[in-house]
This record gives C-alpha cells, sequence and structure tokens, in this order.
C-alpha cells in the first residue's frame, strides 16, 4: 500500500465518521471497554511503564484468562501509546492554586535550582 493510498483511507474513514450522528458517537464511545492514551511527557510515560512492570501477571477468573491491564501499543523515538480500560480515566478541573502557593513553589523551584548550579 503506498502513501496515496493510505491517504484516501483515511480520508473516507474521517468522512464517514464526520457524517455519524452526535448520538451514534457517543454509543460508539460508551461500548468501548478500553481507552488509548499516547505520551511524549518522561514522567508520565515512566508512570504508565510501571504500572504496566506491576500488572504484569496475567489474572485467571472462573477458567478465563485476562489480558494484563497495561499494553504497550506502539511505541517511537518520542512517544508510547498505551492500552488500558477506560475505568482507571477520570475527568476533573485543574486544582485551583492561590497566588501564595504559586509564588512559595516560585521560591522553592529557585532555591533548588541554585543548589544544583553549586
Amino acid at each position: 500500500m503506498n502513501r496515496e493510498q493510505e491517504q484516501q483511507i483515511v480520508s473516507s474513514t474521517l468522512k464517514k465518521l464526520n457524517a455519524l450522528s452526535e448520538e451514534t458517537c457517543t454509543e460508539l464511545t460508551a461500548t468501548t471497554k478500553r481507552r488509548k492514551l499516547t505520551e511524549r511527557d518522561h514522567s508520565i510515560k515512566t508512570r504508565l511503564a510501571k504500572a504496566k512492570e506491576q500488572s504484569k501477571q496475567p489474572t485467571v477468573t472462573e477458567g478465563k484468562k485476562h489480558r494484563s491491564t497495561y499494553s504497550l501499543m506502539r511505541q517511537d523515538e518520542v512517544s508510547k501509546t498505551y492500552s488500558f480500560p477506560k475505568s482507571y480515566v477520570s475527568y476533573r478541573k485543574p486544582r485551583a492554586v492561590s497566588i501564595e502557593q504559586r509564588e512559595r513553589a516560585r521560591q522553592m523551584m529557585i532555591e533548588r535550582n541554585r543548589v544544583k548550579e553549586v
């Protein structure tokens, strides 16, 4: 398959998805049991890798073998894509930080950077 054919397939798929009603999209999202996360931030990648290592042992429930909770789907030079149950994802508002807290954190980081330089 060449690049042009891939672009046609992607374009066709996007047109079909855009034609779906909002209710259909909501239903598709609701029936999906797993989520995918592509991350470039090193700290997040490290946390996901640790979670994957901790859940490496497959569990057996009533004779059925379940796959690992976290699965590494794809990896390139800068990012990794993991798949995991959607129940592990929570959406919440960012916490409010007062001006005083922000200034204390700023001063703390300035001090830490001074110590590293010495």
